[in-house]
């Protein structure tokens, strides 16, 4: 079928955000007085928002409160730091772009923070309307992220289609009954999105939009 709108993950999908993560996260440990933590383990830790990334990273022994406090922490220093080192993966600016002419509405949905997902879609798909992780409104894997993104672009579900690279957007696209197109470029390998019940993978853009078109 032909796609009425596509809605895009940002973090591993559209962006190569690891650096800047790795880098604001050893911040806040280090600060913190904790071990920090390799760049492929920031890489399996990565999916479930600021502050599930923080719980991950940080010793089990650590309470809520602190957490909380670690994670607003590392937002206020991320929302400033988010694209120093951040680009997007190679081909998909063009891929979002023929997309677009093709008369595709298209939109970015993550569970990054808000006002992050926002600058960093501005910085690099000023075009695109994008929907970040907000208090009022459940994260991803929760379909009500993607419902809303949905209503704003005037798309009923059933001609949508969700693009992610994690176990948390196939199970996304699962709960909001649309289809799913993982990418394997990013922060998971072939092998653990199939272990995630990905059926559709593809390894590069070219090939993402020939998929989605």
């Amino acid at each position: 079928m032909k796609y009425e709108a596509v809605l895009f993950d940002m973090d591993g999908t559209l962006l190569d955000t690891i650096t800047d993560l790795h880098d604001g996260v050893n911040r806040s440990l280090a600060r913190n007085g904790y071990p920090l933590r390799t760049m492929e383990e920031i890489r399996i830790f990565v999916g479930g928002g600021a502050r599930q990334l923080l719980r991950r990273a940080l010793p089990d022994t650590v309470g809520e409160a602190e957490l909380n406090e670690i994670t607003e922490e590392f937002r206020a220093w991320y929302g400033e730091n988010s694209c120093v080192k951040t680009c997007p993966y190679p081909g998909v600016v063009a891929a979002v772009e023929a997309l677009q002419k093709a008369g595709v509405k298209v939109a970015v949905v993550s569970n990054k923070p808000d006002a992050a997902t926002k600058a960093l879609a501005r910085q690099f798909f000023p075009t695109l309307p994008a929907f970040g992780q907000r208090d009022d409104i459940p994260q991803k894997p929760a379909p009500e992220m993607v419902w809303n993104a949905l209503k704003e672009l005037g798309v009923s579900v059933d001609k949508a289609v969700y693009v992610g690279d994690s176990e948390v957007d196939v199970a996304t696209a699962r709960n909001a009954k649309m289809p799913l197109l993982a990418v394997c470029w990013g922060f998971r390998t072939r092998a653990e999105l199939v272990a995630a019940g990905a059926e559709h993978i593809v390894d590069n853009a070219e090939d993402m939009l020939k998929a989605l078109l």
